[in-house]
């Protein structure tokens, strides 16, 4: 019932759309279980980056995954297993976890679920692998396969077949806020009747291409990354994935499934400051703030906990800290504000999913993930900057994804009731 053109003009309240499964990929490690507990903890998974040379970078440590020796075929072919590449296996991962967790099945198969995946590098790996190849050798066995896997649709389908899925396939690719946006245009599918059930998320691989490059912008911290500290001086990078089920809650309903938390609102905003640097004020982070708490009928007073994009960086952590200011204005002081990335990295396409999912375990654990590594907050850090792993009561959730470009999105998050 995906994409039903006749359900455009319907004129039925729009459907509230529920996260039902969940899975998730970061070096902290694989699953739901384990990635709570370390997020909850504060737990450091940075390490010495063992999968390309980094001697020539500023820095030798990122987020790197350690992938289990064996992965379930599910549905593949042995050729399409065999050319499964690493961002695949992230994605495949995140995605049976998923799967497994909503108890999907032949039920949601007939209903040829639409599936919207956001990544920044895709399978450009591969595309390092054609290059050095075609610059090394004359051989050009092998060539052909990389250039048809590289494109980033050949990761989703080869998710979509694992799961016996063929519903139609949306790519987003927004930089940073890949993950997150595709994650709202998932849930404004169902939102709007267009489907009962979507397949969403978010994942990217690390690279040699893509480490050097930031790299050379300076943007890689040669120390720690510190989001919110006064003395930051850039970004760690990491890789990882989560994929999310989606369901209208009729159709989680009628299948009494489990819930895992609401998507209540979606807002994005485009800045046009800067090819990397957001605007100082954080003018479009505060405008996609805006539009997704007035499109949930939020104020600040309602949000417990705001899981910021803090990516550690200078002019991005003082932008956001901006925005979040004159968002909650006399409210600032008491919300609640952290950064995931000082323990995992920055996950870039694959950021806004894994933190919508750190966002969901907030809500079903009832506590905020720390920022690490601060010593002392940035004078914007008006907010509660959480430093040590907190209990509190947790109901409702803004997690915010901004990118390079200025791609700026907002999730809000609620728990299931």
């Amino acid at each position: 019932m995906a994409f039903n053109a006749e359900q455009l003009t319907t004129t039925s309240p729009p459907s509230r759309v529920f996260v039902t499964g969940a899975g998730i990929v970061t070096s902290l490690g694989l699953g739901w279980e384990v990635n709570a507990i370390g997020f909850r903890e504060g737990r450091a998974a940075l390490r010495d980056i063992s999968l390309f040379d980094t001697s020539r970078q500023r820095t030798s440590r990122g987020g790197e995954v350690e992938l289990p020796t064996i992965i379930d075929q599910r549905q593949l072919t042995d050729r399409q297993f065999r050319r499964l590449d690493r961002a695949s296996k992230l994605l495949l991962l995140a995605g049976y976890e998923a799967w497994d967790q909503a108890r999907w099945g032949e039920n949601e198969r007939q209903l040829a679920p639409p599936v919207v995946i956001g990544t920044s590098a895709g399978g450009m790996s591969l595309g390092e692998a054609y290059y050095q190849q075609a610059a090394s050798s004359t051989r050009r066995h092998g060539q052909a396969t990389r250039v048809a896997l590289y494109q980033p649709q050949s990761q989703v389908l080869t998710l979509s077949h694992s799961l016996g899925i063929n519903g139609p396939i949306s790519i987003v690719s927004n930089a940073c806020a890949s993950g997150a946006d595709a994650i709202g245009q998932a849930y404004r599918l169902i939102r709007s009747g267009r489907a009962e059930c979507v397949i969403t998320g978010g994942y990217d691989a690390l690279c040699q291409l893509v480490f050097a490059g930031f790299d050379s912008l300076q943007a890689l911290t040669p120390g720690l990354p510190r989001p919110f500290d006064a003395g930051r001086d850039g970004l760690a990078l990491g890789e990882g994935a989560a994929v999310l089920m989606l369901e209208s809650e009729a159709h989680a309903a009628a299948r009494d499934a489990s819930l895992l938390g609401e998507i209540g609102a979606y807002g994005c905003a485009t800045d046009a400051h800067h090819l990397t640097q957001p605007h100082p004020q954080g003018l479009a982070a505060l405008a996609s703030m805006t539009a997704a708490c007035r499109e949930a009928n939020v104020s600040p007073t309602d949000v417990d906990y705001i899981n910021a994009h803090g990516t550690g960086t200078p002019k991005n952590d003082v932008a956001e800290g901006a925005a979040i200011q004159q968002w909650a204005g006399d409210n600032a002081a008491k919300i609640k504000v952290s950064s995931t990335k000082g323990s995992i990295g920055h996950l870039l396409g694959g950021a806004g999913s894994v933190e919508t999912v750190v966002s969901l375990m907030a809500l079903q654990g009832q506590w905020v993930p720390p920022s690490l590594n601060v010593r002392t907050p940035d004078p914007v850090c008006t907010f509660d900057l959480i430093r040590e792993p907190r209990t509190a009561k947790v109901d409702t959730v803004l997690t915010n994804s901004f990118g390079f470009g200025g791609s700026n999105a907002t999730l809000v998050l609620r728990r299931a009731s």
